[in-house]
């Protein structure tokens, strides 16, 4: 199961894009309102989540993914639960996810040293922990993060070719009509 956090201030494009890439793939992915069952984007959208924290089964999860959005990285950076959520991946050898401003909280939670990643430009954190490449998606070990909302694609590309094999991900990226 694939748990995609949204706290209010998400991006919209990171987030909903993300979910239709991996449903797409035919991957088991379940919204997780972490500030509410309806949660505000940054651009005022209004998305009801799956699931409420209370929902999740950590004994399912394979992926946890964060969305960016300045507010949105702001508030999932400080929820406890996400915070948990993201150790016991670590713990469990599972993949962590994030985008655009997101990978901070990889970052500061030191799931990113010594590994190569992206993120929004200026949201670097541990600049001398991290290779921050600049790609507009990267995977190294069980961390990938993507650069931000024009690149939404090829992260949720990237998340489909490791959890579901290059084949699918390939198909879906054929069917999306993507270069």
């Amino acid at each position: 199961m694939i748990y995609l956090m949204l706290a209010d201030g998400f991006e919209v494009t990171e987030a909903l894009t993300t979910v239709d890439v991996l449903r797409r793939a035919k991957l088991e992915l379940l919204t997780v309102g972490v500030t509410g069952r309806t949660v505000t984007a940054s651009c005022g959208i209004k998305v009801e989540a799956d699931i409420m924290p209370d929902e999740v089964e950590l004994d399912r999860l394979d992926a946890v993914i964060l969305p960016g959005g300045l507010d949105g990285t702001r508030n999932l950076g400080k929820s406890e639960f996400v915070s948990s959520v993201l150790d016991y991946a670590v713990e469990n050898d599972k993949y962590t996810c994030a985008i655009c401003a997101a990978p901070s909280i990889l970052a500061k939670k030191g799931i990113l040293d010594g590994k190569n990643a992206t993120c929004f430009p200026g949201c670097e954190v541990s600049e001398d922990k991290v290779n921050y490449t600049g790609e507009p998606a990267v995977c190294d070990g069980k961390a990938i993060t993507g650069k931000g909302a024009g690149c939404t694609i090829h992260f949720g590309l990237l998340i489909a070719e490791k959890m579901a094999g290059k084949e699918v991900s390939d198909h879906v990226k054929a069917t999306m009509q993507c270069p």
